[in-house]
This record gives structure tokens, sequence and C-alpha cells, in this order.
């Protein structure tokens, strides 16, 4: 499986971003992906994930009502939505598939990742 993330870029405070990544070379098995994020100097911390089947989400409380995640089942996509963004969510943003064990989703074992994008939000 190859995810390929795309969308990131320079926004002032307040702004809006659309993340996308696309999963290609086979159907992702365990139907869970998710999007993570790394700031300068500190480790990966997930950030939302959906359940492809029933398109339960789940997001970091932090980013909760401010970013939101939705997949597109042709193509298998994911896109993150992220509205009013802060300073503070400048980062490296990476997505994932296929969590370990495949019933988790906050969780920072994920088997698949796609290389990441920068987001750049400037006050």
């Amino acid at each position: 499986v190859q995810l390929q993330a795309s969308g990131g870029g320079l926004v002032q405070a307040g702004g809006s971003l659309r993340l996308s990544c696309t999963a290609s070379g086979r159907t992702v098995a365990s139907n869970t992906m998710a999007w993570f994020r790394q700031l300068p100097g500190k480790e990966r911390e997930f950030v939302a994930g959906i359940k492809w089947t029933t398109g339960d989400t789940y997001y970091a409380d932090s980013v909760r009502g401010r970013f939101t995640i939705s997949r597109y089942s042709v193509g298998q996509s994911i896109y993150l939505d992220m509205d009013n963004l802060k300073p503070e969510d400048t980062a490296v943003y990476y997505c994932a598939a296929e969590p370990i064990p495949s019933t988790a989703v906050v969780t920072s074992r994920y088997f698949y990742w796609g290389q990441g994008t920068l987001v750049t939000v400037s006050s």
C-alpha cells in the first residue's frame, strides 16, 4: 500500500486548508485511516481517524470542532478539512492506514505511512 498525501501550505491564522491522502497498491484491509502530525521537536501525534465501513470519526482534543476527517470510497481517499487554523497547528502532517491491532484507531501504531505534507500557520 502506498499513501500519497498532499494539500499542505502556508496559511494565516484563522484560515483553512484541506489535506488529501490517497491509498493505492491494494485495498486497505482494516478499513481505518488516520492523520497524524509532528510538531518541531515533538513526537508524532494522532490528529484524526476514520473507520471506513462505519464512517465513525475520532479526533484529538486539540483539533475537535475545527478539523473534519472524511472519506471518499472511490480511490480510497481521506481528507482533513482544517478550519480556524492556529499557529500551534504548524506541523508536518502524515496520513496512515491499517492500525495495529486492526480494531484500534487512536494509536501510534499504523502499518502504512505516507510522506508528510507541511502545514505552516502564520500569526
